[in-house]
């Protein structure tokens, strides 16, 4: 098979948009979860965990979502797929809305997800061909047996061996090579990786990835893939999206963002990287502080509170998410960046 060539699961979803529609818009996404207290357990206030998140991801692109723990990462692949309920915002597949000509059914159909932990993911009382065979049986697929064992086969593990096995008697890796199968043999063409390889060892870990990008190029897949390591992200995406307390913060290729880490919450993260140089050691910490309170996140820009540039206008106003003029497609919502913005040093190269 030639660099360019692809191929496809059987029963592929029909690509209804064509190939200058992107595979999955998102606007404007809400997901706020109440606290509850008191003695008729009433909703005393309001955990805003994803707040006004917009992207897109084209078709066979690799989508890296980045941010701290409690950023709203997990959360957003919850609601991409139908797991939780949304509040507010339009998740668009192929160019049909979900709830509008898009049913919950079908998008399960084309968008499946790959979880952390390899093993609560699984149901310890079906086997592993039994796992991978049950999505594809509920949907009405064809020779759901047959495409189990083929999947298998794909992945690395040998259904002779692996067929009858259990959740518990096989390894974190090879349980996390069955999630792999048991997403594919749903034929979708969105793949959601949460945290997928962070729970495995580093030579597991560097199996799994490459067999991901194998089966990106051969099934002609599109990825969203949501981990803490950079390294890994770089490795696998083709652009980096940059979360912060419920909101986008920087999006952009991911050559770009790592040479130039426009928002200062994203050059924290690279400045938290461990480095193999001994005499590169860090000395202070790069980012002081824990995030806000996501119940009351702070007014205007939410990184203000532990960012070394803010000002007034960052207390007041929330930045807009606005391209770059350097760098097409790399966007950024800092007030930096924006002339308009009325920070004091906005426009001033090297701040950010």
């Amino acid at each position: 098979m030639s660099a360019t060539e692809t191929t496809t699961l059987p029963d592929s979803p029909e690509d209804k948009g064509g190939p200058g529609q992107a595979l999955l818009i998102v606007k404007d996404l809400r997901k706020y979860f109440p606290v509850r207290g008191g003695i008729f357990g009433r909703a005393q206030a309001m955990v805003q965990a994803v707040d006004g998140v917009s992207f897109s991801v084209e078709k066979g692109e690799a989508l890296g979502i980045v941010g701290e723990s409690g950023c709203g990462k997990s959360t957003t692949a919850r609601l991409l797929i139908g797991l939780t309920e949304k509040d507010e915002g339009e998740i668009i597949f192929d160019g049909q809305g979900l709830g509008d000509a898009l049913s919950l059914r079908d998008l399960r159909r084309g968008v499946q997800m790959v979880f952390q932990d390899s093993y609560a993911s699984l149901n310890p009382r079906l086997t592993i061909e039994e796992s991978i065979a049950f999505g594809a049986r509920v949907q009405g697929l064809d020779d759901p047996v047959g495409r189990a064992h083929s999947l298998m086969s794909r992945v690395g593990l040998d259904p002779a061996r692996f067929a009858s096995r259990y959740p518990h008697e096989v390894s974190g890796g090879q349980r996390q090579r069955i999630n792999i199968a048991r997403a594919l043999a749903m034929s979708p063409r969105l793949v959601i990786l949460d945290e997928a390889v962070s729970a495995l060892d580093k030579s597991v870990e560097a199996q799994v990835l490459n067999l991901l990008a194998d089966l990106r190029e051969e099934f002609g897949l599109t990825y969203i893939f949501i981990s803490h390591d950079l390294n890994v992200v770089r490795y696998i995406s083709d652009r980096i999206l940059v979360m912060y307390l419920g909101e986008v913060v920087e999006v952009g290729p991911v050559d770009a963002i790592w040479s130039r880490q426009a928002h200062p919450y994203t050059r924290s993260l690279f400045s938290a990287m461990p480095s193999m140089d001994p005499d590169n050691r860090t000395k202070t910490p790069p980012l002081s502080g824990d995030p806000p309170n996501p119940i009351d996140p702070p007014k205007g820009c939410r990184f203000h509170t532990r960012c070394r540039f803010a000002d007034s206008v960052c207390k007041t106003k929330a930045p807009r998410l606005m391209e770059l003029p350097q760098t097409p497609g790399h966007l950024a919502a800092c007030h930096l960046h924006d002339p308009a913005s009325g920070h004091p040093k906005a426009g001033q190269e090297g701040l950010a």
